[in-house]
Protein backbone atom coordinates (compact mmCIF):
# COMPACT_ATOMS: atom_id res chain seq x y z
CA UNK A 1 0.00 0.00 0.00
CA UNK A 2 1.15 3.51 -0.51
CA UNK A 3 0.59 4.43 2.94
CA UNK A 4 2.87 2.25 4.52
CA UNK A 5 5.78 2.74 1.67
CA UNK A 6 9.52 3.70 2.71
CA UNK A 7 8.77 7.64 3.04
CA UNK A 8 12.12 8.13 0.93
CA UNK A 9 10.82 5.59 -1.94
CA UNK A 10 7.40 7.53 -2.08
CA UNK A 11 9.41 11.28 -1.80
CA UNK A 12 11.81 9.62 -4.60
CA UNK A 13 8.61 9.22 -7.12
CA UNK A 14 7.07 12.45 -6.15
CA UNK A 15 10.24 14.36 -6.84
CA UNK A 16 10.38 12.50 -10.23
CA UNK A 17 6.58 13.35 -11.21
CA UNK A 18 7.54 16.61 -10.44
CA UNK A 19 10.44 16.89 -12.63
CA UNK A 20 8.71 15.22 -15.10
CA UNK A 21 5.90 17.67 -14.83
CA UNK A 22 9.06 20.37 -14.82
CA UNK A 23 9.70 18.67 -18.28
CA UNK A 24 6.92 19.87 -20.40
CA UNK A 25 6.54 22.59 -23.01
CA UNK A 26 5.55 26.12 -21.92
CA UNK A 27 5.02 28.93 -22.75
CA UNK A 28 8.04 31.77 -21.12
CA UNK A 29 5.74 33.10 -19.34
CA UNK A 30 4.31 30.37 -17.68
CA UNK A 31 5.07 30.27 -13.87
CA UNK A 32 4.08 26.72 -13.35
CA UNK A 33 6.92 24.78 -14.86
CA UNK A 34 9.72 26.78 -12.37
CA UNK A 35 7.30 26.40 -9.29
CA UNK A 36 7.16 22.45 -10.37
CA UNK A 37 10.94 22.49 -10.60
CA UNK A 38 10.95 24.09 -7.40
CA UNK A 39 8.82 21.76 -6.02
CA UNK A 40 10.96 18.62 -7.21
CA UNK A 41 13.70 19.91 -6.16
CA UNK A 42 12.66 20.27 -2.56
CA UNK A 43 11.29 17.14 -2.72
CA UNK A 44 14.81 15.76 -3.85
CA UNK A 45 16.43 17.41 -1.12
CA UNK A 46 14.26 15.90 1.55
CA UNK A 47 14.93 12.15 -0.25
CA UNK A 48 18.54 13.03 -0.05
CA UNK A 49 18.56 13.68 3.31
CA UNK A 50 16.79 10.52 4.13
CA UNK A 51 19.13 8.89 2.44
CA UNK A 52 22.27 10.16 4.53
CA UNK A 53 20.62 8.89 7.65
CA UNK A 54 19.04 12.48 8.57
CA UNK A 55 16.36 11.12 9.91
CA UNK A 56 17.15 7.36 10.60
CA UNK A 57 18.89 7.21 14.28
CA UNK A 58 20.18 3.95 13.12
CA UNK A 59 22.22 4.59 10.11
CA UNK A 60 25.07 6.45 10.69
CA UNK A 61 26.60 8.12 7.89
CA UNK A 62 26.42 8.61 4.47
CA UNK A 63 24.44 6.92 1.92
CA UNK A 64 27.61 6.59 -0.80
CA UNK A 65 27.17 4.72 -4.28
CA UNK A 66 27.29 6.27 -8.13
CA UNK A 67 23.83 7.02 -8.51
CA UNK A 68 23.51 8.64 -4.89
CA UNK A 69 26.67 10.50 -5.66
CA UNK A 70 25.56 11.47 -8.85
CA UNK A 71 21.94 12.83 -7.58
CA UNK A 72 23.21 15.12 -4.79
CA UNK A 73 25.39 16.77 -7.68
CA UNK A 74 22.55 17.14 -10.27
CA UNK A 75 20.53 18.48 -6.76
CA UNK A 76 23.40 21.02 -6.56
CA UNK A 77 23.84 22.05 -9.72
CA UNK A 78 20.16 22.97 -9.63
CA UNK A 79 20.36 24.79 -6.15
CA UNK A 80 23.45 27.23 -7.57
CA UNK A 81 21.02 27.45 -10.71
CA UNK A 82 18.39 28.53 -8.21
CA UNK A 83 20.05 31.27 -6.26
CA UNK A 84 21.45 32.46 -9.99
CA UNK A 85 18.42 33.15 -11.60
CA UNK A 86 17.44 35.32 -9.06
CA UNK A 87 20.06 37.80 -10.38
CA UNK A 88 20.66 36.66 -13.94
CA UNK A 89 17.60 34.79 -16.29
CA UNK A 90 18.47 31.58 -17.50
CA UNK A 91 15.07 30.42 -18.92
CA UNK A 92 16.20 28.20 -21.78
CA UNK A 93 17.74 25.63 -19.28
CA UNK A 94 14.73 24.76 -17.44
CA UNK A 95 13.86 21.61 -19.15
CA UNK A 96 17.62 20.26 -19.01
CA UNK A 97 17.83 20.68 -15.53
CA UNK A 98 14.39 18.92 -15.33
CA UNK A 99 15.63 15.77 -17.52
CA UNK A 100 18.54 15.57 -15.28
CA UNK A 101 16.88 15.83 -12.23
CA UNK A 102 14.68 13.23 -13.26
CA UNK A 103 17.12 10.68 -14.35
CA UNK A 104 19.25 11.34 -10.86
CA UNK A 105 16.61 10.77 -8.81
CA UNK A 106 15.64 7.72 -10.94
CA UNK A 107 19.49 6.41 -10.77
CA UNK A 108 18.87 6.67 -7.31
CA UNK A 109 16.58 4.52 -7.04
CA UNK A 110 17.52 2.36 -8.83
CA UNK A 111 20.70 1.66 -7.42
CA UNK A 112 20.77 3.00 -3.94
CA UNK A 113 24.07 2.46 -2.97
CA UNK A 114 24.67 1.79 0.79
CA UNK A 115 24.94 3.34 3.95
CA UNK A 116 28.36 3.94 5.57
CA UNK A 117 30.59 5.69 8.18
CA UNK A 118 33.01 8.09 6.94
CA UNK A 119 34.58 9.04 9.99
CA UNK A 120 37.90 7.02 9.22
CA UNK A 121 39.91 10.78 10.91
CA UNK A 122 38.37 13.53 11.96
CA UNK A 123 39.52 15.07 8.55
CA UNK A 124 37.00 12.36 6.34
CA UNK A 125 33.65 14.16 6.73
CA UNK A 126 34.89 17.05 6.00
CA UNK A 127 36.79 15.52 3.10
CA UNK A 128 33.46 13.86 1.67
CA UNK A 129 31.53 17.40 2.47
CA UNK A 130 33.96 19.53 0.14
CA UNK A 131 34.26 16.62 -2.46
CA UNK A 132 30.77 16.65 -2.83
CA UNK A 133 30.45 20.33 -3.41
CA UNK A 134 33.50 20.59 -5.43
CA UNK A 135 31.13 17.99 -7.63
CA UNK A 136 28.19 20.49 -7.50
CA UNK A 137 30.57 23.28 -8.56
CA UNK A 138 32.19 22.05 -11.97
CA UNK A 139 28.72 20.30 -12.80
CA UNK A 140 27.28 24.15 -12.87
CA UNK A 141 30.45 25.23 -14.78
CA UNK A 142 29.69 22.37 -17.06
CA UNK A 143 26.23 23.46 -17.58
CA UNK A 144 27.43 27.02 -18.37
CA UNK A 145 30.37 25.74 -20.69
CA UNK A 146 27.76 24.22 -22.71
CA UNK A 147 25.50 27.03 -23.05
CA UNK A 148 28.59 28.99 -24.22
CA UNK A 149 29.68 26.51 -26.42
CA UNK A 150 25.91 26.49 -27.98
CA UNK A 151 26.15 30.41 -28.02
CA UNK A 152 29.24 30.52 -29.57
CA UNK A 153 28.64 28.35 -32.35
CA UNK A 154 25.40 29.85 -32.70
CA UNK A 155 26.95 33.01 -33.04
CA UNK A 156 29.67 31.78 -35.25
CA UNK A 157 26.71 30.34 -37.52
CA UNK A 158 25.14 34.10 -37.58
CA UNK A 159 22.00 32.06 -36.41
CA UNK A 160 21.86 33.67 -33.06
CA UNK A 161 18.60 35.97 -31.69
CA UNK A 162 16.81 36.54 -29.10
CA UNK A 163 14.56 33.39 -28.68
CA UNK A 164 17.86 30.89 -28.89
CA UNK A 165 20.44 32.92 -26.43
CA UNK A 166 21.09 31.51 -23.09
CA UNK A 167 20.00 35.25 -22.24
CA UNK A 168 23.60 36.53 -21.42
CA UNK A 169 26.28 38.37 -23.13
CA UNK A 170 29.37 35.88 -24.25
CA UNK A 171 31.47 37.76 -21.98
CA UNK A 172 29.57 37.37 -19.01
CA UNK A 173 28.76 34.18 -18.98
CA UNK A 174 32.15 32.93 -19.93
CA UNK A 175 33.18 35.43 -16.74
CA UNK A 176 30.11 32.85 -14.63
CA UNK A 177 31.49 29.87 -15.92
CA UNK A 178 35.39 30.09 -14.95
CA UNK A 179 34.12 31.62 -11.50
CA UNK A 180 32.76 28.74 -11.15
CA UNK A 181 35.78 26.14 -12.18
CA UNK A 182 37.84 28.66 -9.41
CA UNK A 183 35.24 28.19 -6.99
CA UNK A 184 35.36 24.49 -7.63
CA UNK A 185 39.23 24.43 -7.50
CA UNK A 186 39.75 25.61 -4.17
CA UNK A 187 36.94 23.56 -2.55
CA UNK A 188 38.82 20.20 -4.57
CA UNK A 189 42.10 21.07 -3.38
CA UNK A 190 41.08 20.80 -0.03
CA UNK A 191 39.28 18.25 0.08
CA UNK A 192 42.18 16.82 -1.61
CA UNK A 193 44.31 18.17 1.13
CA UNK A 194 42.33 17.16 4.07
CA UNK A 195 41.93 13.24 2.28
CA UNK A 196 45.96 13.62 2.30
CA UNK A 197 45.46 14.33 6.22
CA UNK A 198 44.11 11.28 6.68
CA UNK A 199 46.49 8.41 5.77
CA UNK A 200 44.57 5.28 6.56
CA UNK A 201 41.97 6.39 4.61
CA UNK A 202 43.72 7.59 1.65
CA UNK A 203 44.71 5.22 -0.99
CA UNK A 204 46.85 5.54 -4.22
CA UNK A 205 44.52 3.85 -6.42
CA UNK A 206 41.99 4.56 -9.32
CA UNK A 207 40.01 7.29 -7.42
CA UNK A 208 42.57 8.85 -6.25
CA UNK A 209 44.81 8.51 -8.94
CA UNK A 210 41.66 9.80 -11.65
CA UNK A 211 41.01 12.90 -8.38
CA UNK A 212 43.95 13.85 -8.45
CA UNK A 213 44.84 13.74 -12.76
CA UNK A 214 41.18 15.84 -12.51
CA UNK A 215 42.60 18.23 -10.19
CA UNK A 216 46.04 18.85 -12.42
CA UNK A 217 43.57 19.42 -15.20
CA UNK A 218 41.73 21.89 -13.67
CA UNK A 219 45.20 23.79 -12.81
CA UNK A 220 46.29 23.32 -15.97
CA UNK A 221 43.12 25.04 -17.56
CA UNK A 222 43.25 27.91 -15.03
CA UNK A 223 46.87 28.50 -15.49
CA UNK A 224 46.29 28.92 -18.92
CA UNK A 225 43.63 30.75 -18.65
CA UNK A 226 45.84 33.49 -16.94
CA UNK A 227 49.48 33.03 -18.77
CA UNK A 228 48.12 32.13 -22.30
CA UNK A 229 44.97 33.67 -22.97
CA UNK A 230 42.48 30.43 -23.49
CA UNK A 231 39.00 31.23 -24.07
CA UNK A 232 36.61 29.71 -26.05
CA UNK A 233 36.48 26.15 -27.12
CA UNK A 234 39.72 25.69 -26.19
CA UNK A 235 38.80 26.26 -22.39
CA UNK A 236 35.52 24.44 -22.40
CA UNK A 237 37.61 21.33 -23.66
CA UNK A 238 39.93 21.00 -20.44
CA UNK A 239 37.06 21.87 -18.32
CA UNK A 240 34.74 18.69 -19.96
CA UNK A 241 38.01 16.57 -19.48
CA UNK A 242 38.80 17.60 -15.87
CA UNK A 243 35.16 16.82 -15.41
CA UNK A 244 35.21 13.95 -16.91
CA UNK A 245 38.27 12.75 -14.96
CA UNK A 246 36.60 14.06 -11.66
CA UNK A 247 33.59 11.84 -12.57
CA UNK A 248 35.03 8.56 -12.80
CA UNK A 249 37.03 8.81 -10.46
CA UNK A 250 34.28 8.22 -7.88
CA UNK A 251 31.27 7.65 -10.06
CA UNK A 252 32.87 5.57 -12.70
CA UNK A 253 35.40 3.32 -10.45
CA UNK A 254 31.43 2.78 -7.81
CA UNK A 255 29.68 1.91 -10.99
CA UNK A 256 31.96 -0.71 -11.89
CA UNK A 257 31.93 -2.10 -8.81
CA UNK A 258 27.83 -1.82 -8.19
CA UNK A 259 26.95 -2.82 -11.36
CA UNK A 260 29.68 -4.30 -13.40
CA UNK A 261 31.12 -6.41 -10.91
CA UNK A 262 28.23 -6.57 -8.62
CA UNK A 263 30.60 -6.32 -5.18
CA UNK A 264 31.72 -3.66 -2.81
CA UNK A 265 34.66 -1.19 -3.92
CA UNK A 266 38.19 -3.59 -2.33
Amino acid sequence: MILSADPALLGAGLALLAYLGALLPAAPERRWPLQLLFTAWMLHALVLLAGAGAWASQAEGLRLGFAPVLSFTVWLVLAVHGVESRFVPMPNVRRALALAGALAVALAWAFPGEVRAVAHSRWAPMHWVLGLTSYGLFGAAVLHAVLLDTADSRLRNKSAGPASSPGLPLMKLERLTFRFVEAGFVVLTLALWLGLQSESAWRWDRKSLLSVLGWATFAALIVGRLWRGWRGRQATRWLYAGSVLLLLAYVGTRFVYEVILQRPPA
